[in-house]
């Protein structure tokens, strides 16, 4: 049975579902597993068949992390479901552009971002680890767009999970807002925060470091701090791999960025033993990942709003869980660095952990300007809409392919209707909503408004009474 350490040293070792209902870790710390399985280990994965479908993938990468705290044919049933709903049997798609790149399309769930792949599941993990201990929680999540309403959906009509979800006002699209604050249940509040999502971010880590709140509330996270939410995206590196280099070819990766838990995943693949060539760093104006490439250092600036919402983020949680594996696990080191970080705003990282990143990764940005003219160059390659994000990884990955015969899969992290206006911008072409969500711009929202102050959250927390 794996458990779970934190990335700080000062917390108490712990098995799945704790690690799970946990989120973020009593000293501050992200939880991370104490042992990392390897492919060639897991028999299971060897003999399913070429086709086998996306769920039974899932399955068998995921089921080492979770043994020993779900039953198998429980965690099997949950994986099944929560991908049953998808809008393509293969869940995961390969789009060819042509020139060995591919489009990871992940957005064909609920609420047409990545974060569904994940949080579909988690929901699912929650509501069953909550039933079984006959318990509550109060899930608090920040999100700079997509995390907000993937949890919602996911969340929503929950027995055993209140949620309040923070959202920086004015800095998401109308879209991703609407997707939120148009659910209305019970157990969900949403709140825009007078702030940036790193304010929000901050909020949710100020409550979980709150004893006494944390106490209170039984605090929950499914923002990407929360480890289940990397191991479900382990999955999709796999399946990609599955289909593109079935002899064990290797492949590279390009993500676009903000939060850095969706490449650390594809990191986790690589060290579980998937043939990853290169990982590509993509970010947008707000770059403080492709600049601690460049320097060595993390330097905080001012969030600046762009096109691509989502990355306008200047403090890379799932950073941390990198930094912590590049020390060789030394928590109290990685607890003083950001430390440091956190109080100056800037801070050299340890050479030789920068040089063991740096030997995994590449990093590149592109701003806005950029942004537009890659959606239009798309467009008019290949006839196909992609959203801001995704146009960064596209455009990244071009310039920054090392080797041409090596297959290139960009992640596609977002649907393009979810960004209208970029999109027009750039190709004059207004993409529009699915059916499903053809009428969200009519619904009735449900949010209040609040400073950027805790005591304004914790007012939402108990808004839902006893």
């Amino acid at each position: 049975m794996i458990s779970y350490v934190s990335t700080r040293g000062g917390a108490p070792e712990l098995a799945f579902g704790d690690a799970l209902l946990t989120g973020l870790a009593t000293d501050g710390g992200l939880y991370c597993p104490a042992e990392v399985p390897t492919f060639d280990t897991m028999a299971e994965l060897a003999a399913l068949p070429a086709d086998a479908p996306y769920d039974e993938v899932a399955f068998a990468v995921m089921w080492p992390f979770v043994e020993g705290s779900i039953e198998r044919d429980v965690f099997r049933a949950m994986v099944t479901d929560a991908y049953a709903g998808f809008r393509d049997p293969a869940v995961c798609p390969l789009v060819d552009l042509g020139d060995d790149q591919h489009l990871l399309d992940l957005t064909k769930g609920p609420t047409l971002a990545f974060k569904d792949i994940a949080l579909q599941l988690v929901g699912r993990l929650f509501d069953d680890e909550l039933g079984r201990r006959d318990a509550q929680v109060t899930v608090l999540a920040a999100t700079s767009g997509d995390t907000g309403s993937a949890a919602i959906e996911a969340l929503k009509g929950c027995r055993n999970v209140r949620a309040v979800v923070l959202h920086p006002r004015g800095r998401v699209s109308d879209v991703q807002r609407r997707q939120m604050t148009t659910v209305d249940a019970a157990n969900i509040r949403n709140v825009a925060i007078e702030g940036t999502f790193d304010d929000c971010q901050d909020l949710v880590k100020a409550a979980f470091n709150d004893e006494a709140l944390r106490h209170e509330f039984g605090l929950g996270a499914v923002n990407s701090i929360n480890w289940a939410r990397v191991m479900a995206q382990i999955v999709y590196y796999v399946t990609a791999a599955r289909t593109l280099a079935p002899d064990g070819g290797p492949l590279s990766f390009t993500v676009p960025t903000g939060n850095f838990g969706n490449i650390l995943a594809g990191w986790y693949a690589k060290r579980m033993g998937l043939p990853v060539d290169q990982l590509i760093v993509a970010s947008n104006r707000n770059d403080v990942l492709t600049r601690y490439f460049d320097t060595g250092a993390l330097s905080a600036e001012p969030v600046v709003p762009s096109f691509s919402p989502s990355m306008d983020i200047q403090v890379s949680s799932n950073f941390e869980r990198l930094l912590w594996e590049s020390s060789g696990r030394d928590g109290h080191a990685v607890a003083r660095l950001l430390s440091a970080f956190r109080s100056t705003g800037n801070v050299v990282v340890p050479e030789a952990w920068t040089a063991s990143i740096r030997a995994d990764f590449d990093a590149g940005m592109l701003d806005d300007a950029g942004t537009l003219a890659e959606i239009r160059r798309v467009d008019e390659r290949v006839g196909r809409l992609i959203d801001p994000h995704t146009a960064v990884g596209t455009e990244v990955a071009r310039r920054l392919r090392r080797n041409p015969a090596v297959p290139m899969v960009v992640l596609e992290t977002a649907d393009p209707a979810k960004f209208p206006d970029a999109v027009e911008k750039a190709t004059g072409r207004r993409p529009s909503l699915p059916p499903f969500l053809s009428e969200l711009m009519e619904r009735t929202e449900h949010y209040v408004e609040a400073p950027n102050d805790l005591g304004a959250v914790v007012e939402q927390m108990r808004s839902f009474g006893p």
